[in-house]
């Protein structure tokens, strides 16, 4: 394994992507994604910190080539330790990737354009901050001015920010976690929008609180569903497969459109295919290539539609 050839493609790309960060007023890119065959590897720049996911492959990393790397990653960047993060990226199942890694660890905050958001390196296998749905967000941004929006598994919160920021009336972020909600709070508070009442933030698991809506009279101009793969979480009262659960998922939150709205549907499941029965609903738009920034361009990381009821 020659960790030297890994670290000249990594400074030939900084060279490229740190001048388009810049103009793209980004503190928060993907520098090298599995580039290489040899190094099967994700390393995000996260301000002056690296976050380095190792995917798993027939002849996995061994443990000593992993440290071998953040010892050379920590000498070729003049980085502290705790400037990096590594982990292997499995596949998941559950929550597990929302379960904690490492008890404390230090949290802070990176711009994304006129945005800053609250990231976590070490705590979870994910950061706070979805990288690949960068584009999203900016998409959601332009569409939100003067109507309400509604962000279903709404993680930290990050697309209610760019709502806010574009002008919404109204926000209100679905998610079942709590620590995931406080986190949603704090991305807004620190973005200028701590109004609690036109920002509201709702725990609940996602297809329970659509069914308890199908009684209201409530419609949002734009929504943005982006679910989990797969969830077995034990406050919920049974699993979720969003291949298997895509059809009542989706006549659910498209039954929330005010008319005239839009709703953002994005998941990154290897191999989804959307269910053919959706076009009886509503009008579908794939716009994955809009979605999708050019640092995430190698490896597609999710697919993302565009419905009109």
């Amino acid at each position: 394994m020659d960790l030297q050839h890994l670290l000249n493609r990594l400074d030939k790309s900084r060279q490229r992507l740190e001048r388009w960060a810049r103009k793209e007023g980004l503190e928060a890119w993907r520098l090298y994604d599995r580039d290489m065959p040899e190094f099967p590897l994700a390393i995000d720049r996260y301000g002056p910190c690296l976050h380095v996911q190792v995917y798993e492959r027939r002849r996995p990393m061994e443990a000593e080539q992993v440290e071998a790397l953040r010892l050379a990653l920590l000498a070729h960047f003049n980085l502290q330790p705790v400037q990096v993060a590594i982990k292997t990226r499995r596949r998941q199942r559950g929550l597990s990737q929302y379960e904690k890694q490492a008890e404390r660890a230090p949290s802070f905050k990176v711009r994304e354009r006129d945005y800053r958001f609250e990231v976590n390196l070490h705590r979870y296998l994910d950061t706070g901050l979805f990288l690949d749905h960068r584009e999203t967000r900016r998409m959601v941004g332009e569409r939100a001015a003067e109507g309400s929006f509604l962000n279903l598994f709404a993680y930290t919160g990050s697309f209610s920010v760019y709502a806010a920021g574009g002008g919404a009336r109204r926000t209100l972020s679905v998610d079942l976690s709590r620590t995931y909600q406080a986190w949603t709070r704090r991305n807004l508070v620190a973005n200028g929008f701590d109004d609690a009442e036109r920002h509201r933030l709702v725990q609940a698991d996602v297809g329970a609180f659509l069914e308890r809506m199908r009684a209201s009279r409530a419609r949002f101009d734009l929504i943005v569903l982006d679910p989990p793969s797969f969830s077995n979480s034990k406050r919920m009262h049974s699993t979720f497969d969003v291949q298997r659960d895509q059809l009542p998922l989706l006549r659910n939150t498209l039954d929330r459109l005010a008319p005239g709205g839009e709703l953002i549907f994005s998941n990154n499941r290897q191999g989804f295919r959307l269910d053919p029965r959706v076009a009886d609903w509503a009008e579908i738009e794939e716009i994955t290539p809009r979605t999708v920034p050019p640092d995430f361009s190698r490896h597609r990381p999710h697919r993302c539609w565009l419905m009109r009821a």
